[in-house]
């Protein structure tokens, strides 16, 4: 049972206060999330971050993976000292790997129920890592109707975030989904100096109860998790 406070709870918190003021707060619930970016980018890692703050701060979640076994991705997280195990057990987390390879669905067949079943249990946060392979194997419509679905899903009282490689979208397809999700997060990485630094860029959070800033660059160091790094020192 959660607590009143708990209850109260409106914004998706990446247990990072420096990313979190950078979002504007936090990403509102009850939102669709749209992460794209590079590979090797972070992304993986953000979205890990949201669902380990989602759940020290009460939530439900799910991962669906497409990239990783249950235990890989357990394993994958305690290197980022963001251990999951007590919130497996306590049926607070659940993790539906897919390995593509074999169901070889199309979008919506392998992902809308498995969302909708969640939906029905009250899950709170729903994270699907990553939609590249589908997307890249749908037309443009099936893509806007799985999104749509996942509006509807949201307007319900679950948070969706889905994550993908930039290259699975052309760029009047970013536009058009970016204009259909409550928060738009694109990551890049960027050589600074004689470094290779990890660059998210807030394109849009819809409802954040602060001003959100543009540009976060950040590092990830083994059993820390992700480190801000303030952009015009990783430029120096």
């Amino acid at each position: 049972m959660r607590t009143e406070q708990e209850k109260e709870l409106k914004f998706i918190s990446t247990g990072n206060d420096e990313l979190d003021k950078k979002m504007g707060g936090g990403i509102p619930l009850r939102t669709l999330t749209l992460v794209e970016g590079q590979p090797d980018s972070g992304k993986s890692v953000l979205t890990q971050q949201m669902v380990w703050g989602s759940l020290n701060n009460g939530c439900t979640a799910v991962i669906i993976t497409t990239e990783n076994t249950a235990k890989s991705l357990v394993t994958q997280m305690q290197s980022l000292n963001l251990d999951i195990t007590d919130y497996l057990l306590l049926s607070r987390l659940s993790i539906y790997p897919i390995d593509i390879k074999k169901t070889r669905q199309s979008l919506s067949a392998g992902i809308v129920p498995l969302l909708i079943g969640c939906a029905h249990k009250g899950v709170d946060l729903a994270v699907i890592d990553s939609l590249t392979y589908y997307l890249t194997h749908a037309t443009i419509e099936e893509v806007l109707s799985f999104f749509e679905e996942c509006k509807i899903l949201t307007d319900r009282g679950m948070s969706i975030l889905c994550v993908a490689h930039s290259y699975a979208f052309t760029e009047e397809d970013i536009v058009r989904l970016g204009s259909m999700c409550d928060a738009h997060l694109r990551l890049r990485i960027e050589t600074m100096g004689s470094k290779m630094v990890k660059i998210l860029e807030v394109a849009k959070v819809r409802g954040a109860k602060l001003t959100t800033g543009n540009i976060v660059s950040f590092d990830v160091e083994p059993y820390l998790g992700i480190r801000v790094i303030p952009y015009s020192k990783a430029k120096a």
